[in-house]
């Protein structure tokens, strides 16, 4: 490339994927506040006018990178429980490793710290992570506890708080990471932690944890 030629100028066209990923890694690095147009431009090798060819502001942009960079992960473990006939706690054990995957390999816990931080300025941050994510998977994990108990494999309550009391710890996790350990707190393993809770929450729900875990 010739001294002083743009970046973005290595690339004929600007490809939407590419800027949602820039965009993805910029987020997670800097936060939504603090992210620029022209940073994400720079990150996806392209210049900010192509970038306004497909997005507009940081909110959309946003809204892309829930849509195309995180929530298919979603959709897999949905299209996996819904093709799924085995018992809770074997069913149960395949989602925690789904989103041990999901957490180790994407930048999700990074996008749901700046998510929680900014939200308060940025509501739309919240509803759209609600909206596309959240909602979506204690609807989904609900929806597999009560058809669990009407097996009578789980014990009753509300199939919702017990969503809450599935994922609660590694969410907590999560954000430990994130937060914390970056200052010198002690890091947490992830991978045992979320084999640790699988053992632990099984134990408390099913009716026969011995015949299902």
């Amino acid at each position: 490339m010739t001294p002083g030629q743009p970046k973005w100028r290595r690339r004929k066209e600007a490809r939407p994927s590419e800027i949602v990923e820039a965009a993805l890694e910029v987020f997670a690095e800097k936060g939504f506040a603090a992210a620029r147009l022209d940073d994400i431009a720079a990150q996806a090798g392209v210049s900010k006018g192509a970038l306004y060819l497909y997005f507009e502001t940081k909110q959309d942009l946003f809204r892309a990178v829930v849509r195309q960079a995180i929530s298919p992960n979603l959709d897999q473990v949905e299209a996996a429980v819904a093709a799924a006939d085995i018992p809770f706690g074997l069913l149960l054990r395949g989602f925690y490793g789904r989103m041990l995957i999901m957490l180790t390999t994407t930048r999700i816990g990074a996008v749901a710290k700046m998510v929680i931080g900014e939200s308060r300025n940025f509501p739309d941050l919240a509803q759209v992570w609600h909206d596309e994510l959240v909602s979506r998977a204690v609807t989904l994990m609900s929806g597999v506890i009560a058809r669990a108990q009407a097996r009578g494999e789980v014990r009753p309550g509300d199939p919702r708080l017990h969503a809450f009391s599935i994922v609660g710890p590694i969410l907590l996790g999560v954000l430990w990471t994130e937060v914390f350990t970056p200052v010198g707190a002690q890091p947490i393993d992830l991978a045992q932690l979320v084999n640790q809770h699988a053992d632990t929450i099984l134990a408390g729900l099913l009716v026969q944890p011995e015949a299902q875990s």
